[in-house]
């Protein structure tokens, strides 16, 4: 568990003693073996591995070292695996050079619809088709097979999600891929750290900063007998796949840390897995409106994520930093392009106020418990703020239109929250759903592209009926008919 002392601006975190490191899905912190390995490899790795002198053969034999480690962790050949400067290099180099192996094929690449940005930005280059997922973040490894087609000349599916935790079928996906003579790519930055991915695999990549080893290297497997023609610049060095001196201290502090937290998997694993099913199964309870995502066995052991109606995720990764905890968001509302995640928005859940709590190794329970106390509390500050209705929406038992109205026509309410960004739209919305009578139709006119994927979320939370959307002249309408 990673204490920092406060080092905010004077005033926003006086009264906390020690800060919660709660994001190791974005970046665990440095393992302890690895900044050991690093500062060795300072001394002793500093030369060229290509030169015949002592140096260089010194260098060489911490390269050969790590290669093995890692080859070892992975589940490949050394020989199959080289280091990158990035996990994101490590996709760009895979999909760029396992699509130009197979350029004969065609140009048509098949991904799920909450891969990795890197993932989804390497394959915007070719023709990608996107598989969709179910509510829980899962592909069909059916679903997935049935989008190749004769030109496919690659498919890539993440090992695990990187924003709510669920585990993909890798190894059905890659048998079924394999009978159809395309290759598949496994993004495995999530899951390395808890051990293999299930075998079948042809191309593999991962970030060395996911586990807790140093920023800066990436690793990428090719598996012998995949096509592959590296994009990059030519070079000699790591076969033609990675070009330039690499940092080799921080491939040997990879490989150490790797090797050291796959010894540890086990028993972190159940550790963390308690800790956060105690934060799956809490949170609902002390959260009014709250909506577990993500599958609910079927995860990683250390990640759970959640969304809280009527909240500003800005406003409330703000509060729970202030509180002493450094979390992440798929929220729209942190989002600098002001869209909902496009992982939350493939599997239709709700997006606003969302928070993702990824525990790093070593985490104590007395930590997640004091993340349990303080989080109700600054959630509900965050809806006062807002304006939020309190509990339940508001339903006056009102008049039951005698035939359900008919929602081509003109709604009974239009609710304008034009230029104003989630969660007002469906703030609004709760407010007055209860002013219209049984069977009516309510529009609410948004022009925040959350709004697309909050209100159905919101109607499934509250048992209203969301009946689609229609254009307006400005923004969209959408609408909602009352059930209750």
């Amino acid at each position: 568990m990673l204490r920092m002392p406060p080092d905010e601006p004077p005033g926003d975190r006086r009264s906390v003693p020690d800060v919660s490191y709660f994001d190791a899905a974005s970046a665990a912190p440095l393992h302890p073996v690895a900044r050991q390995a690093l500062v060795a490899a300072l001394d002793e790795g500093w030369a060229d591995p290509a030169r015949l002198y002592r140096e260089g053969r010194r260098a060489r034999l911490l390269l050969d070292a790590s290669r093995e480690t890692a080859a070892e962790a992975v589940g490949c050949r050394p020989d199959e695996l080289v280091f990158t400067p990035s996990g994101t290099g490590a996709v760009h180099t895979g999909v760029s050079g396992a699509m130009a192996g197979r350029r004969r094929t065609g140009r048509h690449v098949v991904v799920s619809a909450v891969e990795h940005s890197s993932v989804l930005h390497a394959a915007g280059a070719y023709e990608a088709t996107e598989v969709g997922v179910d509510r829980t973040g899962r592909v069909d490894a059916a679903a997935f097979a049935a989008a190749l087609r004769p030109d496919t000349a690659l498919a890539c599916l993440q090992s695990a999600n990187h924003e709510v935790g669920t585990v993909q079928p890798v190894g059905e996906t890659a048998r079924l891929c394999r009978e159809a003579g395309v290759p598949l790519l496994v993004d495995a930055a999530q899951s390395l750290a808890w051990g293999p991915v299930e075998d079948g695999w042809s191309l593999l990549a991962a970030s060395a900063h996911k586990w807790g080893g140093p920023p800066g290297v990436g690793l990428l497997a090719v598996r012998k007998g995949v096509r592959f023609a590296p994009q990059g610049p030519a070079d000699e060095r790591e076969s033609g796949r990675s070009p330039g001196f690499g940092n080799l201290p921080a491939v040997v502090a990879a490989a150490a840390s790797l090797r050291a937290v796959r010894e540890e998997a086990a028993a972190e694993r159940a550790r963390l897995s308690e800790l956060v099913e105690r934060i799956r199964s809490r949170v609902p309870g002390l959260v009014p409106d709250v909506e577990v995502v993500g599958h609910p066995t079927l995860r990683l052991p250390h990640l759970v994520t959640f969304s809280c109606l009527y909240v500003d995720g800005e406003v409330l990764l703000g509060g729970l930093d202030r509180a002493g905890f450094s979390v992440s968001s798929g929220s729209s509302c942190t989002s600098s392009t002001l869209t909902p995640s496009h992982v939350l928005r493939a599997m239709g859940v709700l997006s606003e106020g969302n928070v993702r709590v990824s525990l790093p190794p070593g985490t104590p329970a007395e930590d997640v418990e004091r993340f349990l106390d303080v989080l109700p509390g600054v959630v509900r500050s965050v809806r006062d703020q807002l304006g939020a209705p309190a509990g339940e929406a508001r339903t006056t038992p009102g008049p039951v239109v005698p035939e359900v109205q008919d929602a081509s026509g003109p709604p009974a309410l239009t609710v304008d929250a034009l230029g104003r960004r989630c969660p007002i739209p469906v703030i609004e919305l709760a407010k007055v759903i209860g002013d219209v009578p049984v069977g009516a139709v309510i529009a609410v006119l948004s022009d925040d592209e959350a709004a697309r994927l909050d209100i159905p979320a919101w109607c499934q939370m509250r048992d209203q009926e969301y009946v689609g959307e229609r254009a307006a002249a400005r923004g969209t309408a959408y609408l909602v008919r009352r059930r209750t």
